[in-house]
């Protein structure tokens, strides 16, 4: 699969469409079995709260992933996606009932690359209105 957007096509500045993510802690358990990350500060509230921590957290990676899924669906090919990195710069507080919380992603394109037909994108994540994510960068190569 090759990614469904042209390189000709996208300029710096073009704004990816922004999407929302809920996280429940039910996610949370599901992502701990899957990554074998069981670290209970991500799913036992009295652990994570005598750790000094607000309530449980989303784990750093299942949040990075989520917030790239915003590029990949832009871009129509997870492989298009040749470099992402982040840094971890607040969690993402997760309380236990019906709603859990929710991450905020939005994305721009902030480089273009003519020889290698790549683009820089740039995300933005936040969850109750603080910043997740910081310098949080993707390279995508487009057709």
């Amino acid at each position: 699969m090759t990614a469904r957007i042209s390189y000709d096509e996208v300029a710096v500045g073009t704004e990816l469409p922004a999407q929302s993510f809920p996280v429940t802690r039910a996610m949370l358990v599901q992502y701990a079995g899957a990554s074998g990350d069981f670290n209970p500060i991500h799913w036992n509230e009295k652990f994570a709260k005598e750790v000094g921590l607000p309530d449980v957290i989303a784990h750093g990676m299942f949040t990075m992933a989520e917030a790239i899924r915003v590029v990949t669906d832009w871009a129509g090919d997870p492989a298009s996606v040749v470099e992402y990195g982040v840094r971890f710069t607040k969690p993402v507080v997760v309380p236990n009932d019906d709603k859990g919380a929710v991450i905020e992603v939005s994305a721009k394109v902030a480089a273009k690359d003519d020889e290698a037909r790549t683009v820089r994108v740039d995300l933005v994540a936040k969850s109750d209105g603080q910043k997740v994510l910081g310098m949080s960068r993707a390279t995508v190569r487009l057709a």
